[in-house]
């Protein structure tokens, strides 16, 4: 696996404590993966507070009962939250954040610190709801529009993951037209989605609704999606950028860990 380092932001929330048991179950025993949690606070924190933080997260770490071969290591920080997460995964080159979210199910406008992150973020994010099962993700869904792919290196990530797991990738394209060609979703796009991901692409499926996201989560449903792969629009030139209304609205709502690529 080319994932060598992941950062997971930690603050002993049920969110983030799950966030790190799904982690650790993802990393597993074999990994040569390490884990470093981020504990970002509004002040600096001092020595003893450093060192009381670090006995209540290795009691965290020894109630979850997961074996991993580096064991995950916390850093504490001062600052904004988001700003803070960025500017230290720029700083330790860690290839993937994991971040756990209780979401938003009850409104379409709400900014939480994990949807904030995923539409800053310039690598790949897992967004991990509170609740979800800790599972490897063994059938992945993978969100797409007519729009090609350009941006081709965004699929690595999904090829790891997919290689690591023995995953199976299905690429789901939902429309509201009434008439929709498939043939808008362009040759090349195919072929792309063939040599990138390999024998593990499994289908394309398309699937007619009014509301994109409901169209998404349906799908999740029926086919019993581990996890959810999202390609910002800003990877293509064929369309304009997203604001992120979608991956936002996924992230607040899905109940199954997003994947946003990047």
């Amino acid at each position: 696996m080319s994932i060598k380092n992941i950062l997971i932001p930690f603050d002993f929330t049920e969110a983030s404590i799950s966030a790190l048991e799904y982690t650790m179950n993802f990393v597993g025993p074999t990994r040569n993966i390490n884990i470093e949690a981020l504990y970002v606070s509004a002040i600096p924190t001092s020595a003893s507070q450093v060192d009381t933080l670090n006995q209540d997260f290795s009691k965290v770490i020894a109630s979850l009962n997961k074996k991993v071969m580096h064991s995950p290591i916390l850093k504490a920080i001062s600052g904004d939250v988001v700003d803070g997460i960025l500017e230290h995964q720029r700083q330790v080159d860690a290839d993937l954040i994991f971040m756990g979210t209780m979401g938003d199910k009850i409104t379409d406008e709400a900014i939480t610190n994990t949807s904030k992150l995923v539409l800053e973020a310039n690598c790949p994010v897992i967004s991990i709801p509170f609740g979800c099962p800790i599972k490897e993700p063994k059938d992945i869904a993978l969100v797409l529009g007519g729009e090609e792919i350009d941006d081709k290196k965004v699929l690595r990530t999904l090829l790891d993951v997919a290689r690591t797991f023995d995953s199976r990738v299905h690429a789901l394209t939902i429309y509201k037209e009434s008439i929709y060609a498939e043939e808008t979703v362009t040759e090349s796009n195919e072929n792309t989605l063939e040599y990138y991901l390999e024998h593990f692409y499994e289908e394309h499926a398309f699937s007619k609704n009014q509301d994109v996201e409901e169209g998404i989560l349906d799908y999740i449903n029926k086919k019993n999606i581990d996890l959810l792969a999202i390609l910002p629009r800003n990877h293509t030139n064929m369309s304009s950028p997203s604001e992120g209304r979608l991956t936002k609205l996924l992230t607040l709502h899905s109940d199954i860990p997003v994947l946003t690529l990047d």
